[in-house]
């Protein structure tokens, strides 16, 4: 069902591209626009993962990086991604105090899990292995690539409605010449909105699916529930100042907001999280 929903979002998106960028810009400013889009978020793809373990000061680990870490977290991976049937993926270590965890990387291939210090100092191995599960369904799920296609159409949006803002559309009606009023006034200020709201729903819908790849090879919900009971009461406690632009890759929301904010969020709340897995049972 998380899947159907992703599919229609991104076809949503699709459509919404399509044709508010042809009633502003034209079938050129489209292509162009779109491209642009593309390379942009095509580099962002292949890079994005050095880029948010950089931005974090990740740390590696291994049997001779940060062994201590990894003697608690390898042996958790390596039989997590042996039952999923994934390579086993590079690890790291952020030495933040707030818990938290993320997946990056294009592939399974190429993929890298992140988990904070406050992360291992807060859960049990239980705990811990519903969190790495969770990360490890986002790579089995190529929720990286899915995410990477959202944001070339929504920043294709974004550019569409920003060259309508300051050129004015460069469409022309056949028979009237006129500008088509209406649909640049759509993409200038519904059209960026709603492409945001879109994305941001994309992303709720898997963290869902990460969630039920958890409890699926966990073998039931409750060690990713008692994890996320903890990390709601915790990362509240002791806030990560994290970057807008990266929060969509965290198990949790690293920071809060007004009601207003959370219809922005890259996440579902945490008490819906609970309810949908406990109804795995």
């Amino acid at each position: 069902m998380n899947a159907v929903k992703t599919v229609l979002l991104l076809g949503l998106l699709s459509a919404l591209l399509l044709v508010g960028g042809e009633a502003v810009a034209g079938r050129n400013g489209l292509y162009i626009g779109f491209l642009v889009a593309l390379v942009m978020n095509f580099a962002s793809y292949f890079f994005s993962d050095k880029i948010a373990l950089a931005m974090y000061s990740a740390q590696p680990v291994s049997e001779t990086e940060n062994p201590e870490i990894y003697r608690r977290v390898g042996p958790i991976v390596a039989n997590l991604t042996s039952r999923m049937g994934l390579p086993m993926p590079k690890l790291w270590a952020i030495p933040e105090d707030s818990p938290n965890a993320f997946a990056t990387g294009r592939n399974p291939s190429h993929a890298s899990v992140a988990v904070t210090g406050g992360l291992l100092s807060l859960m049990d191995d239980r705990e811990l292995e519903g969190v790495l599960a969770h990360e490890l369904g986002h790579v089995k799920n190529r929720d990286i690539l899915i995410s990477s296609i959202a944001a070339t159409i929504a920043a294709a949006i974004t550019m569409i409605a920003r060259m309508a803002m300051f050129f004015g559309g460069g469409r022309r009606d056949d028979d009237e010449g006129d500008n088509n009023i209406l649909g640049m006034l759509f993409m200038m200020i519904v059209a960026p909105i709603a492409a945001l709201l879109i994305q941001m729903a994309i992303s709720r819908t898997r963290e869902y699916g990460a969630d039920a790849s958890a409890a699926q090879y966990t073998g039931g919900p409750y060690g990713l529930v008692s994890a996320l009971q903890k990390l709601e009461t915790y990362s509240k406690r002791i806030p990560m100042d994290a970057s807008p632009a990266t929060a969509h890759m965290f198990i949790i929301q690293p920071f809060t907001g007004s009601a207003l904010l959370r219809l922005f969020s890259t996440h579902p709340s945490t008490e819906q999280r609970i309810a949908r897995l406990m109804a795995m049972r």
